[in-house]
Order: structure tokens, then sequence, then C-alpha cells
């Protein structure tokens, strides 16, 4: 038998159904809302719309994208993780932040041999014509780091770096791609240290995007056994540097010389010179005369802290470059200190050198930014002299049969007024 119920119920009950459905929606939104809102984008941002070059657009913001997460187990099998952006920031904390890296935006589709040579280097928007042409030429493992400034340009930036990927074949096959999105400019080191982190050789060379290899370095290095032992041994090899007296004499690569006799020929000519001859504190100590007559490798007997040297070096032990330096002015020639003094010795590949392709240059900037990084130069050189020497009295590498291994740091330590005397006192503590 049917009851009816009564018209104020019924309308009480449709309220209440109401109500709920309401409540409901408002309760998934808030919880959407609250669980992704600080969701960070992965890798790679793909464009909203990519109709024409140079035109596509990011929703960097408005997409929500899953947190990468890294995980690992325990010697009991225990499975751990972690947030990759935790991870990042932990690795690069010495860097100006927030700052967000997005690794292996683009990655080749190649496996490396772990024996290869990996080229490291760093470029902003700017410098993608000259890098496709670095890509081309070298047809081997490159890790590139690639500045985003993270204002009103970034998504005509971000549209231009897939222009430049997708047209140069060559970029999938060896090139990894990692994106640092943040606003600012020129932190040189903390870019040469992402591309080294994620470089997925054993070596690496640190080469800046403007310079070109001019020989085959990858065929030299693998039928010189000398070379590959001094690299293996964790030892740096120098290709030296040269670039062209007339400046409008350096811009197409294609015309430079390719083997060591032709450059040698150009040298006499006084159309080539050293890199930055007008600074031989630079470069000079990779002894240029002895090179030009050397057909081995040898040994870098004469290094000072401001050689700047283009280096291949071992991924694994070699110290990372001090990313406190932003700007231009020491920012290398602190990395190749430290690098110095931990124990590494630099040695000069015989037939092998780079040239530097011009470009105009932003001097009143650089001028500036060397003022602030001399001096934090000259404080950094005292104070990883102390690091390294606690360390190396510490492992028992200062003194006796390990003293070897603290020769580099003392050679140019000792240079340091009153450091011999700190370090009496503190060796026989």
């Amino acid at each position: 038998m049917r009851t009816d119920l009564p018209p104020a119920l019924v309308l009480l009950l449709r309220y209440g159904v109401l109500g709920y459905l309401v409540g409901s929606v408002l309760f998934t939104i808030h919880y959407f809302y609250t669980e992704y809102q600080d969701a960070q984008p992965a890798s790679p941002i793909r464009p909203r719309t990519m109709t024409e070059q140079g035109q596509a657009t990011f929703d960097v913001e408005n997409i929500h994208y899953s947190p990468q997460i890294m995980k690992w187990k325990s010697p009991g099998h225990t499975e751990h993780e972690i947030e990759e952006d935790a991870v990042l920031h932990k690795v690069f904390a010495n860097t100006m932040q927030p700052s967000k890296i997005l690794p292996y935006y683009f990655k080749a589709v190649r496996e490396f041999d772990p024996e290869a040579v990996t080229i490291t280097t760093l470029i902003t928007f700017d410098r993608y014509p000259i890098f496709s042409k670095l890509v081309t030429n070298y047809q081997g493992p490159i890790s590139v780091s690639i500045h985003i400034s993270d204002d009103e340009t970034r998504d005509e930036n971000l549209s231009k770096l897939h222009d430049m990927y997708h047209a140069n074949p060559y970029m999938k096959e060896f090139v990894d791609v990692h994106v640092v999105i943040d606003k600012f400019d020129r932190q040189f080191n903390m870019w040469r240290n992402v591309a080294r982190f994620f470089a997925r050789s054993n070596y690496f060379m640190m080469l800046d995007v403007d310079f070109h290899i001019c020989t085959n370095l990858q065929q030299h290095l693998a039928l010189d056994p000398e070379a590959r032992r001094v690299m293996r041994s964790g030892a740096a090899v120098v290709l030296p540097a040269f670039e062209y007296v007339e400046q409008d004499d350096g811009y197409d690569s294609a015309t430079f010389p390719k083997n060591k006799e032709a450059l040698i020929q150009l040298v006499q000519e006084k159309k080539i010179t050293t890199f930055h001859d007008f600074f031989p504190k630079g470069h000079n100590a990779t002894d240029y005369e002895k090179w030009y007559v050397s057909d081995a490798v040898y040994k870098v007997t004469a290094y000072q802290h401001s050689y700047e040297p283009y280096v291949i070096l071992k991924k694994e032990g070699t110290p990372w470059c001090d990313e406190r330096f932003v700007g231009y002015g020491a920012n290398k020639a602190a990395c190749l200190f430290e690098i110095y003094i931990s124990g590494i010795d630099y040695y000069v590949l015989p037939q092998d050198f780079v040239i530097h392709q011009s470009h105009p240059y932003k001097e009143e900037t650089r001028k500036q930014e060397r003022k602030y990084n001399r001096k934090l130069y000259q404080n950094f050189q005292e104070e990883a002299c102390f690091r390294y020497s606690r360390h190396f009295v510490r492992a028992n590498l200062w003194d006796g049969a390990g003293e070897g291994k603290s020769a580099n740091l003392k050679e140019q330590c000792n240079k340091i007024r009153g450091f011999k005397q700190v370090m009496a006192q503190f060796s026989q503590v």
C-alpha cells in the first residue's frame, strides 16, 4: 500500500539531497586543489599550442604534474623513496633559490659507451645556433644545461628550444638537455655541475659552447693508449685553445684548420694566436711552444691559479665546481684550482685543439662581475687550501708515503701568507 508523504517532508528531503550533492562537489574540488596546487611540472613540459615556430605556449603553472620519485633498496631489500625535487635541492644547495631543474628534458635515444667523453656545456637561448653547430661537429655524447629565465620570455624561449632540438637530427641521437628555470642569470658553475651530474659516461669535457673542436678527438683518444691511461688514472687532459687574430675570420668554423700542421701554419702567418693572449696567465701553463713540437702527452709543470684550460676529466672522484661563483670572472678558474689542489694533475694532448668562434661580448657586465668575483676567488683559495689540507692530514696524505697526493696543494697554498706556519702547528695536533 502506497503511503503519501507530507509535502513539507518531501521538500525537506529534496533540499537534503541537493545539499549533499553540493557538499560532495565542493569537497572534491577542495581535495584536488590542496593536493596538487604545489605540484611541480615533470620533465619535459609539453607545449599547450605549437602552431608555428617560436609561438608555442607552456602551461607550467596551470597543468598538474605528478612529482618525480627516486627509489632505492637498502641491503635488507627494504624499498625507500624520496621526491626528486628534494634530492636536487640538496645536490645544488649552494645555488641561488628557488630554481627548478628539469633533468633530461630531452634525452638522446642512444646508449653511450661508458668510456666515451661526454661534452658538458651550458647555454642560454641566444646560443642555440652555435650549439647546434657543436652537435653536428662532435656527433658524440653531449650533456647540456639550458637556462630559461622565469619571466615573460619563458614560453618564447622554451618554444625556441623545441624548434632547435627538432631542427637538427643529431640532437635526438646525441644530446641530453637539462633545463634550469629560475630568475637568476649566469650561475655558470651551477649549470656546469648540472650538465656533469647527468652525463652518461665515465668522462666529461668542460667546454664553452663557442669553442670548436677542430680535430677528430674521439678517434685520437681511441688510438692513443697513453692518453687513455692518463684519463683512467683520474688526471685532467687539456686541449690547447686558440683564436683568430682578426675576429671577422673566426665566425665560420667550417674554415678552421682541421689538423695540427694546418694550425701551426696559421700561427706562423700570425692569423691565429693563443686564446686571450692579452691575459697570458689564463692559458700559458699549457706551454704552447712545447706543444707545437710535441707528439706525445706531456704534463703541465707551470700551473698557476689563473689557469683556465679546456679539459677532459673523470666523472667519478673529480671535485665539483663551487656554485657560489655567479657571473663572469674566476668561476672556471676556481673550479680548476680546486681540482688541481685536490691532487689531480694536468696533461696536454699532442694533436687535438679548440678554436674560439668569434662573438660579441657584454664588456660592461663582465667588468663589473669580474670585480666582485676577483675578491671572492681570493677568499675561496684560502678556504679551499685549509679545507683540503685538513683532509690530507686526517687521511695521512700530508707526509710520508702519501705525500704525493698533497704536492699540488703545497705548491699553490704555500704562497698564501701564513699558510705554512698554520699547517706546521696543525699537522702536529
